[in-house]
């Protein structure tokens, strides 16, 4: 990653512009887990990547999360508020819930991202792989 001298303070960025980070660094770790199980066909990979990275299968990993008690208060603060975000455009293929709970769970790994907490995300994405599995 590009170092920059002027840092970005996680805490004061809106919720959906810590989803937009989050959704970027998320599809990079589901990327990345693909390659690493041996799927390698294109149109595989897509299929596969859909079933963690739609805004339902999100939903609903960040459900699980919460229903486990892994998130901290301050990650439920964030989901909260990413929850809570007016995005201004009607979600396509799902419900505003169901949409609004996938972009609270992009904001709590933007939001951990931007504060360089990489070893919390991967502790997170590796819970979200291990509930995909189930």
């Amino acid at each position: 990653m590009l170092h920059y001298e002027k840092t970005v303070d996680e805490k004061q960025l809106n919720s959906l512009a810590l989803a937009y980070m989050g959704d970027a660094v998320y599809e990079l770790y589901v990327r990345h887990h693909l390659l690493h199980s041996g799927k390698v066909r294109p149109n595989q990979l897509h299929k596969e990547a859909t079933a963690f990275v739609s805004a339902k299968a999100q939903a609903k990993y960040l459900h699980k999360l919460m229903d486990m008690d892994e998130l901290s208060e301050e990650e439920m603060a964030i989901v909260r508020r990413g929850r809570n975000a007016k995005s201004g455009s009607v979600p396509k293929n799902t419900d505003v819930q169901t949409y609004r709970y996938s972009t609270a769970f992009e904001a709590l790994i933007g939001s951990l991202h931007l504060a360089g907490n990489e070893r919390r995300i991967e502790e997170l994405i590796a819970k979200v792989f291990a509930i995909a599995a189930e």
